[in-house]
């Protein structure tokens, strides 16, 4: 994977860790409007992660790196969105992806006693498009 410049979320928070990954997937836009998108088509996405918390866990983690991964990769790698739990009822756009991701994300880190947060989730779909996802709202410190 190439060095990424990502855009920054501003914290209060004493740590911030980033983790980037990539899946492999298809997916399609069941929408007329869609054009193309409307038919079956993968992508390999790439994903980063801004996770952050002022505390942190008895190995010295905000988060272990390779958790972080297991929860997308392990979930969505070599799958056909469309046909996900995640995805029944919403088209599965670049945009709802890096929502789901978020609300997975956060769902896990929620259950650690060290109580991290998800600040961003930064999908790249195509080599000239990606999405950026933020909480409106994120617990500061």
């Amino acid at each position: 994977m190439f060095q990424q410049n990502y855009p920054n979320v501003a914290h209060d928070y004493m740590y911030e860790l980033n983790k980037d990954f990539n899946f492999s997937a298809a997916h399609y836009i069941p929408s007329e409007d869609a054009g193309k998108c409307m038919r079956t088509h993968g992508h390999t996405y790439f994903v980063n992660l801004t996770i952050a918390g002022d505390t942190l866990d008895h190995n010295g983690f905000l988060v272990n790196f390779s958790d972080l991964k297991q929860l997308v990769h392990g979930k969505f790698d070599h799958q056909l969105l469309n046909e996900l739990p995640e995805f029944q009822g919403k088209s599965p756009s670049t945009e709802v992806v890096a929502h789901t991701i978020y609300e997975l994300i956060q769902n896990a880190l929620n259950q650690r006693t060290n109580q991290p947060q998800c600040l961003q989730v930064y999908v790249r779909e195509t080599p000239t498009s990606y999405v950026v996802f933020r909480p409106k709202e994120h617990r500061n410190g």
